[in-house]
C-alpha cells in the first residue's frame, strides 16, 4: 500500500495550471537530457513536444498576469511540486552524479 500523499496547498485554477505545464516541461527536457540513457527519436520527439509545452507554460504565465496574479508565492508553489513529485521529475534535468570509474 503506497503512503498517504500530503493534501495539496490552495492554489488559484492560474497557479494549478502553471505547475502542470511547468511539471510537462521538465518531463519533457528530461527526455531531452543527452546525460541520460535514451536514444535520439525519444528525445526528437521529446524536443519537438517542447515547442507546444513552452507556449501552454507562457499562456499560463500570462493568465496569471492578466488576473492581476502578479506574485508568485514559492513556499506554497514550492510544496504542491513536491506533492506532484516534482522533486525527482527536475532531477532527470541535472546531470547524473560522475561515476567513481
Amino acid at each position: 500500500m503506497l503512503p498517504e500523499l500530503p493534501p495539496l496547498p490552495a492554489l488559484t485554477r492560474a497557479e494549478a495550471e502553471l505547475i502542470d505545464r511547468y511539471l510537462d516541461v521538465v518531463d519533457l527536457l528530461g527526455r531531452i537530457n543527452p546525460a541520460h540513457h535514451g536514444d535520439t527519436y525519444r528525445g526528437l520527439r521529446a524536443a519537438q513536444a517542447l515547442v507546444g509545452g513552452a507556449v501552454a507554460l507562457r499562456d499560463a504565465l500570462a493568465l496569471m498576469h492578466q488576473r492581476g496574479e502578479s506574485e508568485l508565492h514559492a513556499a506554497t508553489l514550492a510544496r504542491a511540486l513536491r506533492v506532484l513529485d516534482g522533486e525527482r521529475r527536475t532531477a532527470r534535468v541535472t546531470l547524473p552524479p560522475a561515476s567513481g570509474s
